[in-house]
């Protein structure tokens, strides 16, 4: 079944003669998607966008490396001092391609996903990758959560970013020199991605693939996958649902090529 929607949707999009290397910034596309993860990872913030991404690469020529401290399975579960109180085992991994100390040099978009993981895990080597390796990479994007995660390396420190409404107090709060905005559902600040709770990082994917590929193609995996995007970036009932004090305006878009 994948494969055929994979085959139709490369005939659509050849039919539609779209034509790949074509964008808004005027910056060449993207290539390689390094996706940072840790135990205790949402599953959704990282395949939420990788759907998007596959597809887009009928298309375009990409590359995707998954990277850990690791090689072990990266599990999505609970972090140490979460309890399920019905004593779950619902629990799934992802095998890693790469090592922090081996990730591939050609980075363009380094990815960092929520999760338990970032409040309650051991992830200090995810963090000292992210700090070192944001100076070499041309986007860094984020969903949820994983904007604590960027801001306990210090790569959000004087930017724009937004992040959870329901985690606001755990991540916002601990982070003073990160420009936070609510309400908003994702935010863009240079090279730098934010988006807000879990879906959002669908929103923010799609936005990403229209700026710098190709707008009907992004309209084509959005019929695809049959998502009805947000392109409103202020579009946030959540930051109102968790009373979260307005902050920052969520229109100063600012991209970098």
């Amino acid at each position: 079944m994948r494969f055929a929607l994979l085959s139709l949707f490369a005939a659509a999009v050849t039919a539609a003669s779209c034509a790949p290397g074509t964008n808004t910034t005027k910056a060449a596309p993207p290539r390689h998607y390094g996706f940072v993860l840790y135990n205790s990872y949402d599953l959704m913030d990282v395949a939420g966008s990788i759907e998007p991404l596959y597809l887009l690469s009928s298309v375009y020529e990409l590359n995707l490396s998954i990277i850990a401290e690791t090689m072990d399975p990266v599990w999505m579960r609970p972090a140490p001092g979460e309890v399920f109180p019905k004593n779950s085992r619902f629990e799934l991994s992802i095998n890693p391609t790469h090592t922090f100390a081996n990730a591939p040099s050609d980075i363009d978009v380094l990815f960092v996903p929520g999760g338990g993981g970032e409040r309650l895990g051991n992830i200090t080597a995810a963090i000292n990758f992210i700090r070192t390796t944001y100076p070499k990479v041309r986007y860094l994007i984020t969903v949820c959560t994983g904007a604590g995660v960027a801001a306990q390396a210090g790569v959000l420190d004087g930017k724009r970013a937004t992040t959870n409404k329901w985690a606001w107090g755990s991540v916002a709060d601990e982070f003073p020199k990160v420009k936070w905005t609510s309400p908003a559902r994702w935010v863009v600040d240079g090279n730098v991605w934010t988006a807000s709770g879990v879906l959002s990082g669908v929103d923010l994917i799609f936005e990403f693939i229209d700026t710098f590929y190709e707008k009907e193609v992004a309209d084509m995996i959005q019929g695809a996958i049959e998502h009805k995007r947000t392109f409103d970036p202020c579009d946030d009932p959540f930051a109102a649902q968790y009373n979260v004090t307005p902050v920052g305006d969520c229109r100063l878009t600012r991209y970098s090529k």
